[in-house]
């Protein structure tokens, strides 16, 4: 026994040797590898949120004739990179009042102002929701030891709220001159002088978009069996073209697509949606329909913060398609109004009318719109886009009044009843829902309405729907099976009582 204790005492020891060389291996592996690992710049910042995925003004750099020493593309892709770091760890500072992140972008002389003026905003219980949204800098000077830089950065348009204890009393959009001066420090160009030297209230530019010709007869369409996911892996251009031939031959003459912002890869445009976007284009222009393109479907965050990155991608997309000879129209965003309360109503009006102005300096041809959920709401920002759209699903008895008040208050721009339909849906989950009979009388009523009144249309939606997904309607079975039977096609491809009426 005496034996057996001695064996079971001699494991337990050597058992624990090797345990604690293996911690000690361990450590000094980790250490090793701790020395041996470069600084990670992402780690050295308090901003916790780099510039490349948070922020991307408009930037154009004039081209380089400075004086002093020539300065090559990797450093001015530096200078570029921190020059912008250094306006977005700023608008975070004076938007939370923490100074964190300034260091790593201005000198220490460069600091104090800024911790001056952060401190007194937080005593006074200020703070300052800001962004740029273009630059056009010039290099004017790269001393020959490259370690100082100057720049003029003309034509930089800033957008402020200021609030006062949470309530905005400053809302201002301006284009500013500045001067800044850089030092190399550490490796990084840090600002030792930013001086503005100009400023004039910003006045967008943009041309009068004819629209006097403009006749719109038109539904919205997704594809049966992918709505809301048109773009995704199931995208067929040969489904799409078919479905675009029967709304032609229905005597129809443009369609209303969407585009989804998170979908569509949000500020770095996946190239892939993009080919599909254009294919659509291409299935509309060969069956003779145009397209309005609904932009930032299912986006809603609106901050300010986020504007260059929204800006970015809008931008892209405009630029690829604008020329296409089916495009018909732009529509800034799909029933905006909904977000007026989570989000903060001018907060959400302030980027619509930064948005139309980014999509009409990009395309001078195609006239803007925006998909107001109601006539209350449309006729916000009227002065600014080129065709006032709305959309209806109330009581038909009600629908010529608001007419009647929309057109007294937008006499001179032609107006689109832009979504509009009612479901055939009346089964477990809605007993006392709408019949087929019902949704034809209905569709029919409405076009009577539509050409008394001259409006111009584009109903809710060609196909009723196999499935709707949770994130469009929520999870409530009554809600969902109701929106599956909006179509003027069932879902096995028959044409419904109501698609005698699709149009006057």
């Amino acid at each position: 026994m005496v034996g057996l204790n001695k064996n079971i005492m001699r494991t337990i020891l050597i058992l624990s040797y090797i345990m604690l060389v293996a911690l000690i291996i361990s450590g000094v592996s980790a250490l090793f590898s701790y020395l041996n690992t470069g600084a990670d710049r992402s780690t050295m910042l308090h901003t916790e949120i780099q510039k490349v995925e948070q922020y991307l003004p408009k930037l154009e750099w004039e081209p380089l004739q400075n004086e002093g020493r020539p300065m090559d593309k990797q450093t001015l892709n530096a200078l570029q990179n921190n020059y912008l770091d250094a306006w977005y760890v700023k608008q975070i500072a004076y938007k939370t009042n923490k100074t964190a992140g300034i260091k790593d972008y201005y000198t220490d002389s460069a600091r104090e102002n800024l911790y001056a003026f952060i401190e007194l905003n937080k005593a006074e219980d200020i703070t300052i929701e800001a962004t740029t949204l273009n630059h056009k800098p010039t290099l004017e000077f790269f001393s020959e030891d490259g370690q100082l830089a100057v720049l003029t950065d003309r034509h930089v348009v800033e957008y402020k709220r200021v609030f006062k204890a949470e309530k905005q009393i400053l809302e201002t959009t301006e284009t500013s001159t500045y001067k800044i001066v850089f030092l190399l420090e550490d490796g990084f160009w840090r600002i030792r002088h930013l001086v503005k030297e100009s400023s004039t209230p910003f006045k967008a530019q943009t041309a009068k978009i004819k629209t006097d010709s403009l006749t719109i007869k038109g539904i919205n369409y997704y594809p049966k069996a992918t709505p809301w996911n048109m773009f995704g892996d199931a995208f067929s251009k040969d489904t799409i073209a078919n479905d675009f031939k029967i709304i032609k031959d229905a005597g129809l003459n443009s369609v209303r697509i969407f585009v989804q912002y998170d979908d569509f890869g949000k500020a770095d445009v996946d190239s892939k949606k993009l080919e599909k976007l254009k294919q659509t284009l291409d299935a509309a222009e060969e069956n003779k329909l145009k397209v309005v393109v609904t932009l930032f479907d299912f986006y809603g965050d609106y901050s300010v913060m986020n504007w260059t990155l929204n800006q970015r991608h809008a931008e892209t997309i405009i630029k690829a398609v604008k020329d296409h000879n089916a495009l018909l129209a732009w529509d800034i965003k799909n029933e905006p109004n909904l977000d007026f309360e989570s989000r903060g109503k001018d907060r959400v009006i302030a980027w619509l009318d930064k948005m139309i102005d980014l999509v009409k300096s990009i395309d001078t041809e195609h006239p803007v719109t925006i998909g107001w959920s109601n006539t209350e709401s449309a006729p916000i920002l009227k002065d600014k886009v080129d065709m006032v759209s709305f959309h209806y699903y109330e009581a038909l008895e009600n629908l010529e009044l608001a007419i009647n008040t929309l057109k007294t208050k937008i006499p001179n721009k032609p107006i689109v009843l832009q979504e509009f339909g009612i479901s055939s849906y009346s089964g477990f989950w809605k007993p006392f829902g709408s019949s087929v009979e019902d949704q034809a009388n209905y569709h029919k009523k409405i076009q009577e309405i539509i050409t008394a009144n001259k409006l111009q249309f584009m109903s809710w939606t060609l196909y009723d729907f196999v499935d709707v997904p949770k994130a469009v309607v929520g999870s409530r079975p009554w809600r969902r099976n109701t929106q599956k039977h909006f179509g003027f096609i069932d879902k096995n491809g028959t044409k419904k009582a109501s698609f005698k009426y699709i149009t006057n």
